[in-house]
């Protein structure tokens, strides 16, 4: 009977033991609910314009909507890489839970700065080209995320399904934008199959920009917006030449539609963040290492027309493209 006792007593040791262990140190298993838990976490974002600006936003909301907690240090690094250099270190001197990274070049800056801080990116195209995962599906190390690859080909034949007498297209693109070169050497490839030609004109900062889409306009029939944070961020000067050359436009996502341009079949960069926000409670709440999470494409595209710039151009609502989509800009 005595040894029985002892037995239990040993039991009720080890059960307040495991118990304790709930209150451990970041870093080991944690018993502990949601609610009673709040994890840090440092937001790292390029620039900001409605693209980057709706990853975030998906991010923070979807983050909620699963019921995890969180204290978010948000920063933005006004397009300046070495900015994305300072603000990351910051993240990891305040020793934060995760870090979510808003495209390309701040997601390389987080890379580079850690390997023990899991890190999420989102708004890249080719995380692998640009060095910042192994392999889509087998990651390696501690950094992961969404891709924002657009389903280009589909947005190509656009083009012809509004008007079969276009046979060029034009594509401005920001030269020191990775992601925008990933893009445009597709475009190429795809073009010739579809009975595309594509000519294309590189810039180096916004300043070049009203000149070179004047260049452009005189050579092409319409106009392919890429996922390139510059273009972006100008999307409302690109549609206003556009519409004044009667020139059809089409895009890589739908905030730009929103900005003007005519058309897109395309992912929602706030969708995008939510997804990545489930990668997150993945890795904060279920305990995955990042390098078990596989890099995600956008789970959905939706077709967006813009109303206003149809009426601009003149062109056909009737036309099939333009039946069960989602209108903006009325």
């Amino acid at each position: 009977m005595r040894s029985r006792r002892i037995i239990g007593l040993i039991s009720l040791v080890l059960i307040g033991a495991i118990a304790l262990s709930g209150c451990s140190p970041k870093g080991e298993d944690v018993d502990t609910s949601l609610e009673d838990q709040t994890y840090r976490i440092g937001i790292v974002q390029l620039t900001e314009h409605p693209a980057l600006d709706d990853a975030r936003q998906g991010f923070v909301d979807g983050l909620k909507e699963l019921g995890v907690n969180i204290e978010p240090d948000y920063q933005n690094a006004q397009g300046d890489i070495p900015n994305t250099i300072s603000i990351v270190q910051k993240f990891i001197k305040d020793d934060v839970d995760l870090i979510y990274a808003i495209a390309t070049p701040a997601a390389q800056s987080a890379k580079q700065a850690t390997t023990e801080i899991p890190i999420l990116f989102s708004a890249v195209t080719d995380p692998v080209e640009a060095e910042i995962v192994s392999d889509w599906e087998d990651v390696g190390g501690n950094v992961t995320g969404t891709s924002d690859m657009a389903p280009t080909e589909s947005q190509l034949r656009m083009f012809n399904e509004i008007d079969p007498d276009i046979e060029t297209i034009g594509i401005l693109y920001n030269t020191s934008e990775p992601n925008s070169e990933i893009q445009v050497r597709e475009v190429k490839e795809l073009a010739p199959d579809i009975g595309l030609k594509v000519e294309v004109i590189g810039v180096n900062n916004v300043n070049e920009l009203p000149q070179a889409i004047d260049a452009l306009v005189k050579k092409v029939d319409a106009l392919y917006m890429l996922t390139d944070n510059m273009m972006a961020a100008s999307v409302e000067l690109t549609s206003r030449k556009a519409i004044e050359n009667n020139m059809i436009t089409v895009s890589a996502e739908e905030t730009q539609v929103k900005g003007g341009l005519l058309i897109t079949n395309g992912l929602s960069y706030y969708e995008l963040g939510k997804q990545t926000a489930r990668m997150a409670k993945e890795i904060l709440v279920d305990g995955k290492e990042p390098s078990s999470i596989p890099v995600g494409l956008a789970e959905q595209t939706v077709t967006t027309v813009n109303v206003k710039t149809l009426e601009a151009l003149g062109l056909d609502p009737d036309l099939p493209i333009f039946k069960d989509v989602i209108e903006v800009g009325e």
